[in-house]
């Protein structure tokens, strides 16, 4: 199956220049949805995960049913004021602005191995802040699951040492 085919560029949104990726026609299909998933977690499985963590939003929409189909748990990263208990955080740039992640204190336990599974990587900010939190609490990251890759932007390069598996390779590129 082309997943590809099941990507929609959208020119010029949220900001003029930008070729947003809208992964919507994807989650609409089942079939395409469901292969998605399948390889995701086949990935998953591959890099021995422990536990599953996905960044909010469209991250959750990949990494609650990869986690459940591997049989593992999922851990979620928000933004401030979504999570009850004790957190970390973390704050990155994003491809057009600047942001703070959290999660919980206690979601990661030393030595856990974590796969971070989310919709694409542009700039890699939100992956990045994702793995060092996990770093911080002792976990291991023993990969990164997306379904786009952006290579005409450098998160696909700079997230390479995380052993970064993407779905899909675009080279889509900003105006």
């Amino acid at each position: 199956m082309r997943l590809e085919d099941y990507i929609a560029t959208v020119p010029d949104w949220p900001l003029k220049g930008v070729q947003f990726q809208d992964i919507t026609p994807l989650l609409q299909d089942g079939e395409a949805y469901n292969y998605a998933i399948e390889q995701m977690a086949k990935l998953a499985i591959e890099m021995k995960a422990d536990v599953v963590v996905g960044p909010e939003s469209r991250g959750f929409m990949f990494a609650c049913p990869v986690a459940s189909k591997i049989g593992k748990g999922f851990v979620p990263v928000r933004k401030k004021g979504k999570l009850p208990r004790e957190t970390v955080s973390y704050t990155y740039e994003l491809e057009y602005g600047t942001d703070t992640l959290f999660m919980h204190k206690d979601s990661i336990k030393k030595g856990q191995r974590v796969v971070i599974c989310d919709d694409i990587v542009a700039i890699g900010g939100t992956l990045n802040a994702t793995a060092k939190m996990i770093e911080e609490l002792g976990g291991v990251v023993a990969g990164m699951i997306c379904l786009i890759g952006l290579t005409s932007l450098p998160g696909v390069k700079k997230l390479e040492k995380y052993n970064l598996k993407c779905l899909i390779l675009n080279d889509v590129k900003d105006d």
